[in-house]
Parts: C-alpha cells; sequence; structure tokens
C-alpha cells in the first residue's frame, strides 16, 4: 500500500495584500499539520494576490525562488510536507508573468514551478502561456500540477497521467456562477484517468467575481474521499474557509487502470485530430 494524507485548504485571499495572505497559508498549515499528520496540503490558484488585479498583478509578482516561496518551503520544512499553491511570477524580463503553481517539498526545496497553459479572459492580458506539463516525481507518488481553466482541457489531464502522474494537484479560482463545471470537471478527470485529484477551489468575491469553493479530493473511480460542499455560512449561505482531508492509497490507481483499462484501451491512431489547431 501506498497510503498518504492529503488536505485542500479553502481560503479566501485580500485582493493585492499579499503579506496577509502569506500570514493566513502559514495558520492554516500550522492549524492542518497540528490536527494530523499529513504529507500534502494544496491551497488555490494565485492565493497570495488574488485574482483580479489587473495591472497591479507586477507589483505582486516574484522571481522563484523569492520570497514567498522560500517562505512556505520553510512551513513544508517545518511540518515534513509538500504544499502545492498558486501564485503570481515573473522572469527577469519583469514584463513577462505567468500564474503559476509551485510545489515546495518537507525538506524545504523547490519542486516545480508549473506556468497555466489555458489562459482565460482577462488572464490573456497579464499573463504569457506556459507551454509544459511537468510531472513531478516524489517520494509520495508522481505529481501534476493543472491550475483553474486547465481542468476544462481533458488532454491536459491526460499527458500528465500518461507521463506517470498518479495524483493531480488543482489549484482554482472557479467561479460560484459556475460550480456545476468544477464539480464535473474534477470527478471527470479522476474517472476517465483513473487518478487522484487533490482539487483545492478559492472562495470570497474580488471586485466582479464570486467563486464557489467546494474543494475535494476525489478517488480514481470518481469518488469523493474529502469535501468541503456543504461548508457555508449560516447566516449569507456563502461558502467558508476550512480545510478537508483525506487518506487515499495511490495503488488503486494501478488497480483501477488494470481493471477498467481506461488507458490501455485507447487507440491514439485514431484521435489525431486532437493535435490539430482550431
Amino acid at each position: 500500500m501506498r497510503e498518504i494524507t492529503v488536505a485542500v485548504a479553502q481560503m479566501k485571499p485580500k485582493l493585492g495584500e499579499a503579506e496577509e495572505n502569506l500570514v493566513k497559508m502559514s495558520e492554516t498549515i500550522s492549524r492542518i499539520a497540528s490536527q494530523q499528520r499529513v504529507d500534502l496540503i494544496v491551497f488555490p490558484e494565485l492565493i497570495t494576490s488574488g485574482y483580479e488585479l489587473g495591472l497591479r498583478f507586477t507589483e505582486v509578482a516574484q522571481r522563484v525562488p523569492g520570497p514567498t516561496v522560500n517562505l512556505l518551503a520553510q512551513r513544508a520544512n517545518e511540518y515534513g510536507i509538500f504544499i502545492a499553491f498558486g501564485m503570481v511570477t515573473k522572469e527577469k524580463v519583469e514584463s513577462v508573468l505567468y500564474n503559476s503553481a509551485v510545489l515546495v517539498g518537507p525538506e524545504g526545496e523547490l519542486l516545480e514551478v508549473y506556468n497555466k497553459i489555458h489562459l482565460r479572459g482577462e488572464e490573456r492580458m497579464a499573463f504569457r502561456e506556459g507551454y509544459k506539463l511537468p510531472v513531478i516525481p516524489t517520494e509520495i507518488g508522481n505529481i501534476g500540477l493543472l491550475i483553474g481553466y486547465d481542468l476544462a482541457f481533458p488532454e491536459a489531464a491526460r499527458s500528465l497521467v500518461l507521463d506517470g502522474a498518479d495524483l493531480l494537484c488543482v489549484v482554482a479560482n472557479w467561479e460560484a456562477a459556475h460550480i456545476d463545471e468544477w464539480k464535473t470537471y474534477v470527478r471527470a478527470r479522476a474517472y476517465e484517468n483513473a487518478v487522484f485529484v487533490a482539487a483545492a477551489n478559492r472562495i470570497g468575491e474580488d471586485v466582479t467575481l464570486s467563486f464557489g469553493g467546494e474543494s475535494m479530493v476525489v478517488g480514481p473511480r470518481g469518488q469523493i474521499h474529502a469535501s468541503l460542499a456543504g461548508e457555508t455560512d449560516p447566516e449569507s449561505g456563502e461558502p467558508m474557509e476550512g480545510f478537508a482531508v483525506a487518506r487515499i492509497d495511490l495503488d488503486e490507481v494501478r488497480k483501477n487502470r488494470e481493471e477498467f483499462q481506461f488507458i490501455q484501451n485507447r487507440q491514439p491512431a485514431v484521435y489525431k485530430a486532437l493535435v490539430r489547431k482550431y
């Protein structure tokens, strides 16, 4: 058995206030890790900054490694855990920004930075598209990273799985108005690839958008191992901050793929249209 414990953290970041958001992340890490032994914590997309910043993204963007990554790497080392989270990163050329997902490890090491490939709406004006889908081999399993809108493209998750991922970490800012899409996509990506998905979605409002939460950990048969669905404020009815924790066995990935043959029964020679530009 390859059992690990995974937590998804559901947070409401304060728009443009990176220091406050990092303090809240640090407190959340301490709260989760002090209550039980965990191997991995997944935070939402752009959790250090918020989503609707426009030109102000240049003010909060950081190089990697940098202060934010170093701080969270210290927290990872302190508790002996992996942490995945979303932030704005920049290249040496100051104007080149990315919507990124970062994975740090229990030795305080930076393991990977993934730059979001599928940009949506106004993201295209702020960020440059990424161009690769890395799979990170770790002591707890092979981890793939996806960000928000990436989840709507089956090719992205399938590519990570074909490259060996048995756990997909999804960091997201999915809107409340489209939360049914979110719930469907998370389970579909798990089902069709016989893979575990740890999906963290933010809550709260920025300027014009409201975000829907429903963070969850889903197994290779689409079963929900842990979820923050239904965790709402009794007065406002809005989703609440919190976290969900699941103990999962990554050996179920191989077991389900052997039983249901979702990967083995593919016919790649027939799918040539998939790589044709629309």
